[in-house]
């Protein structure tokens, strides 16, 4: 296991995944710095080809992230706050590297965009999820922008524009994350699917990600044109594909290359 100090996050990297813990407890508001400091620990991880997954938690008992600090909303800081806090999801969106949130306690505003962004989220029944922005006078751009692909608009709508919290059930009926599971469980059940996908070839779950996301930014006509090209031009030419269907023939179990 390869640990790296950094001041506001808790970073380990081991078997292809680099686990991301939010470490400003007990509410872990992300300040300017922390954001910098973000930013430059993804920088990183998407450019090192060891990794395929990265694994966002939040330390302490009492909250994944509360969201970016109020303090630093103001008119001198919130230009430079905003630009550095939305490259986060920037880098997140171009990189093939599969994301995943394991989420509990409060989820709110930047913690809940960068909960939600995630690729797969799982939360704990205790988590409170919410948007907050409208009560002290903003709203949430990221929300703004991936709310309405996840919820549909009607509950997008809702959730920016009354602040209110909502319950993980809540979260999990209106397609927000993947599962709910007991506080205790988080950890257990977040290893359980990090054992799954690192049972599958990095290389084609990248291109499974590239044509996923096709799905949900394209018309359907053009996201089957890049899924198709993408299988065609790129996964078909992968040695994991050529492995994988062997394996399948031979009646044995793959021996992936990640390429």
């Amino acid at each position: 296991m390869n640990k790296m100090p950094y001041e506001y996050f808790l970073f380990e990297k081991h078997d292809r995944i680099a686990a991301i813990t939010i470490n400003r407890p007990p509410m872990n508001v992300l300040h300017i710095p922390a954001i910098a400091e973000l930013n430059r620990i993804l920088d990183a991880v998407v450019n090192d080809e060891t990794v395929h997954f990265i694994l966002f938690k939040g330390a302490g008992e009492k909250a994944f992230s509360a969201g970016v600090d109020i303090k630093d909303h103001t008119l001198d800081k919130v230009e430079g706050m905003l630009k550095n806090f939305h490259q986060i999801f920037r880098t997140l969106y171009r990189s093939s590297k599969l994301s995943m949130a394991s989420v509990h306690g409060y989820c709110l505003g930047g913690g809940m965009e960068l909960a939600t962004f995630c690729d797969l989220v799982i939360a704990s029944d205790n988590t409170v999820f919410g948007q907050p922005e409208i009560k002290v006078g903003c709203y949430p751009p990221v929300a703004a922008a991936l709310l309405p692909r996840l919820t549909g608009a009607k509950r997008a709508f809702e959730i920016a524009m009354l602040g209110e919290t909502f319950s993980a059930q809540q979260a999990l009926a209106i397609g927000l994350i993947n599962q709910v599971v007991p506080y205790p469980q988080l950890q257990k059940t977040t290893d359980d699917w990090i054992a799954k996908l690192s049972k599958m070839s990095g290389a084609v779950l990248h291109h499974t990600k590239r044509a996923l996301l096709a799905g949900v930014n394209e018309s359907f006509d053009a996201a089957l044109n890049e899924a198709e090209r993408i299988y065609l031009n790129d996964l078909i030419r992968t040695d994991d594909l050529t492995e994988g269907v062997q394996a399948f023939m031979e009646k044995r179990n793959p021996s992936w290359k990640h390429r």
